[in-house]
């Protein structure tokens, strides 16, 4: 009489187990179907985490500071661009806010001038970027100096 009783629940247990598995692969699909349309990729527009770290040049093509966070307001625009400015390895750095349309972005790398030739180097730490990738700029310039970067008042969290 138990075996009776263990068998009608071993079966009861496989039937619903059966329900459950062809309700997950139903929603399994619908996720793979929406994940696949999210990683299209568009042109003209950057991973917010890649523009961490950017670094910041002046119209003389001096480093002025780099990009610590971006600020994100409720339509969804970026705001403001918080640059980390002045320090060494972070020591002593003052985090300043500016207007993200107050910057204007660069693909190519910055051109240094060494003797009578001009020369085009990256002299930053991040990753190199392959030719086709465009998924954040080279570096952005700002009309400011970094002395009048240090001037304006800090930008506290």
């Amino acid at each position: 009489m138990i075996a009776k009783y263990l068998a009608t629940a071993l079966l009861g247990t496989s039937l619903f187990a059966g329900a459950a598995m062809a309700q997950t692969s139903t929603t399994t699909t619908n996720k793979v179907d929406s994940a696949t349309a999210s990683t299209v990729s568009h042109q003209g527009q950057w991973r917010s985490s890649k523009l961490i770290g950017v670094d910041v040049y002046n119209e003389a093509n001096e480093k002025i500071g780099d990009i610590a966070e971006l600020i994100i307001g409720k339509n969804g625009n970026v705001e403001q661009v918080i640059l980390g400015v002045g320090g060494f390895l972070g020591i002593g750095e003052q985090n300043v806010a500016v207007s993200f349309d107050k910057l204007k972005w660069v693909n190519e790398p910055v051109p240094t001038v060494t003797g009578t030739s001009t020369t085009t180097t990256t002299t930053t730490t991040r990753p190199v970027r392959s030719a086709d990738e465009q998924w954040y700029p080279d570096h952005a310039v700002l009309a400011a100096t970094k002395d009048q970067l240090k001037a304006m008042t800090p930008f506290k969290y």
